[in-house]
């Protein structure tokens, strides 16, 4: 007996954490900093934390199928109405309805590369096939409508970011528009926005109203700092007012990270906190890593450094962590999550040190 095939799904890469890179070098993981993850390095909000020791008493029994709370706020917030609001175990949760809700064997979907792998793994899952448009270092990744389209050939699902994990870059809401004038009737659109609260640009949620073909996604890991809780959603068009019921695991979200993200969306200073925060971070690391950085709108920055692995390998041994693209199929390229302003500031000197040293030992090879 064994499992169906599954080689088309490669294993989703997260980063190595803090406790294991620790035990590997034999530091205190107070020592490391780790800005490797697009987490939230002020945690969660105070309120959520409270929230969370209230909900741990009644861990015993199910929480609401429906999640009716926390939809019923959400639907509030984002101006759309409860039935349009799915509530899902972390926006890959999202993902995976979307993918239950809309693809029939062998329906393909369309997804950027580089990008988040998870977008062709939960359509394999649900035995749909995928292809891929391509976002260019040439351009500074730019996203473009026409950039989709050119490899668009009536796939039932299309994925964009916006802001685009591991790029930063944006699809402006013109080219978004375009993008959805410009598939069938028969084509989703979905628009993840994981990072949008970095990001000064509206979010696609509001144009749900007049697109039928278009759902949003969004999660409490980031601003929200929630990212150990798996807590995320999906917004969709009105007229699927009965398909969540259809295709959601039976308390899928658990009632600590149900909870926890009715109290976060209460305090709209730790949010702006987060965001400011980020926001300094990403342009420091833009204007002092002495690398070539990309426009970002996100919670990080991609910089070019010529060598990621042995970028990334090096500062680890420093203690400071960070993503080694190359599993985005970008091995040039490190990914830099915002830290707070000392972890920054330590990470950015740490690279430049590093990226200047690899540098170097690559000349001296060139040489030999």
């Amino acid at each position: 007996m064994r499992p169906r095939d599954l080689s088309a799904n490669a294993p989703y890469d997260p980063g190595r954490g803090v406790e294991e890179v620790a035990r590997e070098l034999g530091l205190d993981p107070d020592d490391l900093v780790k800005l490797s993850s697009n987490e939230n390095p002020h945690g969660p909000s105070p309120k959520a934390v409270e929230a969370i020791r209230e909900a741990a008493g009644e861990a015993g029994v199910y929480p609401t199928a429906a999640h009716a709370d926390l939809t019923e706020k959400l639907a509030d917030r984002r101006g759309v109405d409860p039935e349009q609001v799915w509530v899902t175990p972390g926006a890959d949760g999202a993902l995976d309805y979307l993918s239950r809700a809309m693809l029939e064997p062998d329906d393909r979907v369309l997804a950027p590369e580089p990008g988040f792998s998870y977008y062709g793994m939960s359509a394999r899952y649900h035995h749909g096939t995928v292809g891929t448009y391509p976002l260019s270092k040439s351009d500074g990744f730019a996203q473009t409508a026409d950039g989709v389209l050119d490899a668009y050939d009536g796939e039932r699902m299309i994925h964009v970011t916006t802001p685009h994990n591991p790029t930063g870059s944006e699809l402006p809401r013109e080219e978004l528009l375009a993008l959805l004038d410009g598939v069938a009737d028969h084509t989703l659109v979905v628009v993840d926005e994981a990072y949008v609260e970095f990001s000064e640009s509206a979010s696609a949620i509001d144009l749900l109203a007049g697109h039928e073909n278009l759902a949003v996604t969004r999660t409490f890991s980031k601003a929200y700092g929630l990212a150990g809780l798996r807590i995320g959603y999906a917004v969709v068009p009105p007229e699927w007012a009965d398909a969540f019921a259809r295709v959601n695991t039976p308390f899928a979200a658990s009632a600590v990270a149900l909870a926890a993200a009715d109290a976060a969306l209460d305090d709209g200073e730790h949010v702006e906190r987060s965001v400011e925060s980020a926001r300094w971070a990403r342009e420091h690391i833009t204007e002092n890593l002495e690398a070539r950085t990309y426009d970002s709108a996100a919670n990080f920055v991609l910089a070019d450094v010529g060598d990621g692995t042995a970028v990334a390998e090096a500062a680890k041994e420093r203690g400071v962590i960070v993503r080694d693209t190359s599993s985005f199929g970008l091995p040039g390229c490190i990914r830099v999550s915002c830290g707070t302003e000392s972890e920054t500031r330590r990470a950015v000197e740490t690279l430049n040190e590093v990226v200047a040293e690899v540098d170097a030992a690559a000349d001296l090879e060139a040489e030999a």
